[in-house]
């Protein structure tokens, strides 16, 4: 009888050593099948301003300009509408993207769509907007700009700056002082 117990705990004993190895086994395929699904992705910063350059083909000008999201802004014939605009938190890898619709306006003052996607800073000329004369591409998005917002914006709040406190269309008198100071022309480049 008692050779019978100490059998039957033996089996016991060597059919929990097998459950728990079951169990370890079953915690190790979870573990790697958690991991192989792929690293957890950073959350998406969505931004109230895009910035873009755009270039001129017939004068060679580069410029850079702000678009609030949902503004439509023209350079040159273009219109250039941002509807969202997406950064990663600076502790991951920097990706830049933003959807945004681009029209031409035709010699006939006629409105053409030419381009509605996805732009990648990372990549201007995988999804730029080359036209005959003009070419468009993203290169930020920021949660502050130094053109003010247009009239009923309703986004989240952003920071105005002028970068040192002066008008950049005034030359190098400070903003308190502008009232003083008749305008001046804008450059002709």
């Amino acid at each position: 009888m008692r050779g019978e117990v100490l059998a039957r705990m033996a089996d016991l004993a060597f059919g929990a050593r097998r459950v728990k190895r079951a169990m370890l086994g079953v915690a190790t395929v979870a573990t790697a099948l958690g991991l192989a699904a792929g690293p957890a992705s950073a959350e998406k910063i969505a931004n109230p301003v895009a910035v873009f350059s755009g270039l001129d083909k017939i004068t060679g000008r580069i410029i850079s300009f702000d678009v609030y999201i949902g503004e439509t802004v023209q350079f040159g014939a273009l219109q250039v509408t941002p509807h969202v605009c997406y950064t990663r938190p600076p502790t991951e890898a920097p990706q830049t993207t933003a959807f945004l619709e681009v029209d031409e306006i035709t010699l006939n003052n006629e409105v053409k769509r030419i381009f509605t996607g996805w732009m990648f800073a990372a990549s201007p000329g995988l999804h730029a907007v080359e036209h005959a004369v003009y070419d468009v591409w993203l290169t930020d998005c920021r949660r502050t700009s130094n053109v003010p917002p247009p009239e009923g914006y309703s986004g989240p709040p952003v920071e105005v700056t002028t970068g040192d406190d002066t008008d950049p269309l005034a030359g190098s008198v400070p903003l308190s002082d502008a009232s003083q100071v008749k305008p001046q022309p804008k450059p002709l480049f």
